[in-house]
């Protein structure tokens, strides 16, 4: 499938919408990742996310994205937008693990264009974990979730009326799933990983090739981080985040790559990770590994 991602002009004279952010979320994630996605906010009350920054998503550039359990993803909650059977439907994840959170979205295609973006945020301060000679690696583990500008099986749109033109009618992005490892040297301030047992739900017999994340620059003073995302050493996209909680408990990031998957022209993926501490409470499986 061929599709390429639209992206927005901005308004001259800066955001006429007034809006509250995390300011240290809006510092440091690289443009290339939040991309069309300004703002999430998680209402815990409703249940619901508001989203800021996705084009002709809902309603003019503030949209209300309500549960969608069915879509659920390792442990990452999936919520849904869409007004009517020929609209976009705009797809989005979220997950919190301590005082990190992250969150991905993307619209289905609709007239060949997409919109998306990933934001990741920390509340609080950085606090850097005690580290020694024989300790200085920190290493994370668990799930990751993406989406694709790629078609999916559809299963959340909206029912057409009968004889409407499948021209007009829009898609479901496609969802990925896979597992993450983050190591980070918190003495030399380099963060490394990898994302792998990549799998597209609705097409599980695509090839998805790990993904790296070259070794990146940690900023020791508020524990933001990024650098490059490589196959076979060649570069495809951006990552980035950002530590948290006390000790660095946990870790919050998102990531953005194109032209990564052999089946497709013109792709691109945006995806998330939010995960613990190895060593601590929730860890994946990965972090059992004799003498840790």
């Amino acid at each position: 499938m061929s599709a390429t991602f639209f992206v927005l002009a901005g308004c001259s004279g800066g955001n006429p919408f007034e809006e509250t952010t995390d300011p240290d979320e809006e510092a440091v994630i690289p443009e290339s990742i939040s991309f069309d996605l300004d703002s999430v906010t998680y209402n815990s009350s409703a249940d619901t996310l508001t989203v800021r920054g996705i084009g002709v998503d809902n309603t003019p550039y503030e949209a209300v994205y309500t549960r969608a359990a069915d879509l659920d993803r390792g442990g990452y909650q999936a919520y849904t937008s869409q007004s009517s059977p020929i609209t976009r439907h705009s797809t989005a994840y979220y997950k919190t693990e301590g005082s990190t959170r992250a969150s991905v979205v993307v619209t289905g295609g609709q007239f060949e264009h997409y919109f998306g973006g990933a934001r990741y945020a920390r509340s609080g301060s950085f606090d850097a974990p005690n580290v020694s000679d024989q300790n200085r690696i920190i290493s994370y583990g668990g799930n990751y979730v993406g989406l694709l500008n790629v078609g999916g099986d559809g299963g959340d749109l909206k029912t057409p009326a009968a004889g409407t033109d499948p021209s007009v009618l829009p898609v479901q992005a496609a969802e990925v799933t896979g597992k993450v490892l983050v190591n980070a040297d918190f003495t030399q301030n380099i963060v490394e990983g990898t994302v792998y047992n990549r799998e597209i739900t609705d097409m599980p017999s695509v090839e998805m090739r790990d993904l790296a994340l070259a070794p990146g620059a940690l900023d020791p003073d508020n524990g933001f981080f990024s650098g490059n995302v490589t196959i076979d050493t060649q570069n495809k996209g951006e990552y980035g985040g950002v530590f948290g909680g006390v000790n660095s408990s946990s870790v919050a990031g998102g990531l953005h790559v194109s032209d990564h998957i052999d089946e497709f022209d013109d792709e691109e993926e945006f995806g998330i990770f939010v995960l613990p501490k190895c060593g601590t409470d929730g860890d994946d499986a990965v972090c059992d590994q004799p003498g840790t």
